[in-house]
């Protein structure tokens, strides 16, 4: 009743959930933020319901999303008998995300609370980045930059992002309310980057800029509002295809 519940978005690759690990961790730091009890569900248990359902599915390089919902009652409604558990489950998959050749961004004009108690968190409450998202696409753009109250780089809307300034790569810090996304976790285990609070002049003085999900990889943007950047090849975006391996 309240919305209180969490997911995560895992890419499948040869049929197999990427950084499943990470995956599990996550959720489960989230869960104990958000009082979610996740007793009833242990991890292999999980991967095994998963792995059924990519079975079942016929997906071999797609997506997948884990939710799990809060189902206890709460002070405001009356009890009620629940016979269902105190957390519900859902397996959801689908293909990969299209990315178009020229991925394009503008900057979002609703910023994101660092202070919110979701910030940095997959809870289902997740209308405010769709809407954020919804409005870049209905705009021409392909994804938005989203800075916080005090003006500070946090992510795109669904995704990490990270840039790149005289040979060295930059992605915000956690205390800007960005989220911990797995993929972005993997790449600063594989990559030199210099974690930091910038504001937007930084990405639009930078010479790179990339954004990484479980959805969409590591994509390289082609421009951010009038700002172009020149294609390169750089190592960040290689690294998936290593960890693939």
């Amino acid at each position: 009743m309240s919305g209180r519940g969490i997911f995560t978005t895992i890419a499948i690759r040869r049929g197999k959930p990427f950084l499943w690990e990470k995956h599990w961790s996550r959720l489960v730091h989230a869960a104990e933020k958000l009082d979610i009890d996740l007793a009833e569900f242990d991890a292999s248990d999980v991967k095994v319901a998963l792995s059924k359902k990519l079975a079942d599915d016929n997906v071999i390089d797609g997506r997948a999303k884990l939710t799990f919902s809060d189902n206890r009652t709460g002070k405001i409604w009356p009890e009620r008998e629940n016979t269902a558990g105190k957390t519900a489950l859902s397996i959801i998959t689908g293909p990969l995300r299209q990315i178009p050749e020229r991925f394009r961004l503008n900057l979002s004009p609703y910023p994101v609370n660092s202070r919110s108690p979701l910030a940095g968190i997959k809870s289902t409450d997740y209308l405010e980045p769709t809407l954020c998202f919804e409005a870049a696409q209905n705009t021409g753009f392909d994804e938005a930059v989203r800075v916080n109250e005090r003006g500070q780089v946090t992510s795109a809307c669904f995704a990490n992002i990270f840039w790149m300034k005289a040979g060295i790569f930059y992605t915000p810090d956690l205390t800007t309310g960005c989220l911990a996304g797995t993929t972005r976790e993997f790449i600063l285990e594989n990559l030199e980057v210099v974690e930091c609070v910038a504001d937007i002049d930084e990405l639009l003085s930078a010479e790179g800029i990339f954004l990484s999900s479980a959805g969409i990889g590591i994509v390289e943007a082609a421009s951010l509002e009038d700002r172009t950047f020149s294609p390169g090849h750089h190592p960040i975006l290689d690294l998936l295809d290593a960890g693939r391996q």
